[in-house]
């Protein structure tokens, strides 16, 4: 988090010595809001800079994964060092509001936003709204695919065939709410047993398991792996800038995300965190995703989203449970199991 320069800790004392009528605690605070985002860091850094460069409020803010900052909170929660956590897949947000880390908070546009953003504030109580949403598929260089003369990818199916062995890249489902997703899609697409035994195979070809969802795509864009296996949108960054890169939507059906927004519990600075909040969810605060490249589905629906934001309309998406894998103990069950049936498999 950003620390206050000396120059303004001296400008604060020096009013409290003159008899301010706040101490400097107190000051210290004023316009400012500490942040945690999930999201692609470009949309995390434009967003917080444009919302400070409009309304004057400093965003200190941290950029980190889903499952690294659900448990940060849960170190924090006697003393919440945290106002507002936006960005990243939706699963960790809820189980943070089943555990009682989240404030309440619904709205008043709640009628401009998409039914399955909607839906995510009754599931939760009103702690976690739904900020945007998009689907899990793989990515590939074409580039190193030809050169090593490997098909593309078209289905699950594909990926744990012998030939892809060292060329798949996934995210770590314990930092990741991206593999948490993978997993949970899986599971509930395949049946539990089955998508483990999947996931065993697909083990044996994986060459990376990363700390971020985010690290697939840039990394297949440079040809340091052939193939990602995430979230589609954050691929297309690197398409539209003339990287060797396509993407596919398993043939069999896929699962989908629907990223988080949240206040949380005990927040120092809630209402500046509450102007934030509405601010990320208007127009302008949504549309800062595709000026940053990263190509989600926004959740407010009364503006025109970016023509670059990739279509939903012919992906197989499955129908996906997010009350009963948004649970915390479903969570920790099955990333467990992962650890210990696959994790510790060798390759």
């Amino acid at each position: 988090m950003h620390t206050f320069s000396i120059k303004t800790i001296a400008a604060c004392a020096a009013l409290a010595g003159a008899g301010a009528l706040f101490p400097l605690s107190v000051q210290a605070q004023q316009g400012t809001i500490n942040a945690l985002c999930s999201t692609d860091a470009g949309w995390c850094e434009m967003a917080a800079a444009t919302f400070t460069r409009e309304t004057g409020i400093k965003v200190n803010q941290a950029h980190k994964g889903t499952g690294e900052i659900g448990a940060q909170l849960r170190a924090e929660a006697a003393n919440p060092k945290t106002d507002i956590w936006w960005g990243g897949t939706g699963d960790p947000f809820l189980q943070a509001a089943e555990q009682g880390l989240l404030d309440a908070y619904r709205p008043a546009y709640i009628n401009d936003l998409h039914d399955w953003a909607v839906r995510q504030y009754a599931m939760s109580g009103n702690q976690v709204g739904g900020f945007y949403t998009s689907t899990i598929g793989f990515g590939f260089n074409t580039d190193v695919l030809k050169k090593k003369k490997l098909a593309e990818p078209k289905c699950w199916a594909d990926l744990v065939k012998p030939e892809y062995k060292g060329e798949i890249e996934i995210s770590h489902p314990a930092t990741s709410g991206t593999a948490y997703t993978i997993i949970a899609g899986l599971v509930q697409q395949m049946g539990e047993d089955a998508a483990f035994d999947y996931l065993k195979k697909l083990h044996r070809n994986t060459n990376t398991y990363t700390r971020s969802g985010q690290a697939q795509a840039p990394n297949v864009a440079k040809g340091e792996v052939g193939i990602g296996v995430s979230f589609l949108f954050g691929f297309e960054k690197w398409r539209y800038e003339k990287f060797p890169v396509k993407t596919a939507s398993p043939c069999e059906g896929t699962g989908y995300e629907i990223g988080g927004i949240a206040l949380v519990k005990g927040a120092r600075n809630k209402a500046n965190a509450v102007k934030f909040y509405d601010w990320l969810m208007s127009p302008a605060g949504q549309a800062i995703g595709a000026k940053a490249g990263s190509f989600q589905t926004p959740a407010n629906k009364t503006f025109k989203p970016d023509s670059r934001i990739p279509s939903s309309d012919g992906v197989k998406l499955i129908k996906y449970d997010f009350e009963k894998y948004g649970k915390a103990a479903e969570r920790r069950r099955l990333i467990e199991r992962w650890t210990r049936e696959v994790e510790s498999q060798p390759r």
